[in-house]
């Protein structure tokens, strides 16, 4: 007796032939699909030839929908679960069906493919043994610098998705935050017939943006380089402090207080 799985597919980012021979068997034959866009998922479906009913579960209606995909399951009947494109689950929708699907006790199998965060960090020459995945910044400016203020001190190797709306606002608030010269990667439109990748220090990449529309174009990763050290560290939790008492105090006043506090150097946050 076959037992009930929710296979998690990953599916093309650009190039659909990255959807694999597995991948391609088992939306075949699962009982149906659930999908976070039906028409653009019926569009690689029949690229394929493949037929199978889709369920649309996106982020507005997964909470409602996940106890009855459970239920088909527990009935006996295997489906998918698959993103507009990538790995589900990857700044995309499921959490909550796969959460739901496993508390039930249900088999939970993982297709792998195409991720664009990992696809960008495999060609951007950044150091990779660490990394964080921080997905998309807030799409207001103060969030997303408070999101990027954050992660000054971080160590590892930051990869972030961005869209074309947003990439020159936060170029330029990773470049303030950070610091121009951190070095960094932009990679756009990946596995598609325009990719491209960039890679320097923050200052100039938003300077590449900025002088070329069709680097504003796309789809977006963008990686920056960890602290190199903990000097660098401290300097960037000295910025991040600054930033924050700036807002009710001098600048001078503020960069005292954030260099007694982070033991940064106050003359590289005057001014910063």
């Amino acid at each position: 007796m076959t037992v009930a799985t929710l296979y998690v597919v990953a599916t093309p980012i650009g190039n659909l032939a990255d959807l694999s021979p597995r991948g391609q068997e088992v939306l075949r034959t699962v009982a149906a699909i659930c999908a976070e866009d039906t028409r653009r998922t019926g569009q690689l479906l029949s690229h394929f030839g493949i037929s199978q009913p889709l369920v649309a579960l996106h982020d507005h209606n997964e909470e409602l929908l996940a106890q009855r995909i459970v239920a088909r399951l527990q009935a006996g009947e295997s489906l998918a679960l698959v993103s507009d494109a990538g790995t589900p689950l990857v700044s995309d929708p499921g959490f909550r069906l796969v959460r739901a699907a496993r508390q039930a006790g249900i088999r939970v199998s993982p297709i792998p493919g195409a991720c664009a965060a990992i696809a960008a960090l495999s060609v951007a020459g950044l150091p990779s043994d660490r990394f964080t995945f921080e997905g998309f910044l807030p799409a207001k400016a103060s969030g997303r610098r408070d999101r990027l203020q954050g992660l000054a001190g971080e160590l590892r190797t930051m990869v972030f998705y961005e869209s074309s709306h947003r990439i020159t606002e936060s170029l330029a608030d990773m470049a303030a935050v950070f610091g121009g010269e951190r070095p960094a990667v932009l990679a756009r439109e990946l596995t598609k017939l325009f990719e491209t990748v960039l890679d320097g220090d923050l200052h100039s990449l938003q300077q590449q943006v900025d002088a070329d529309e069709n680097q504003r174009k796309g789809e977006f990763v963008v990686m920056v380089q960890g602290a190199a050290d903990d000097e660098q560290a401290q300097l960037a939790e000295g910025r991040r402090v600054y930033a924050t008492l700036s807002e009710h105090l001098p600048p001078s006043t503020a960069a005292k207080l954030a260099a007694e506090l982070t033991g940064a150097p106050r003359k590289a946050l005057y001014g910063s």
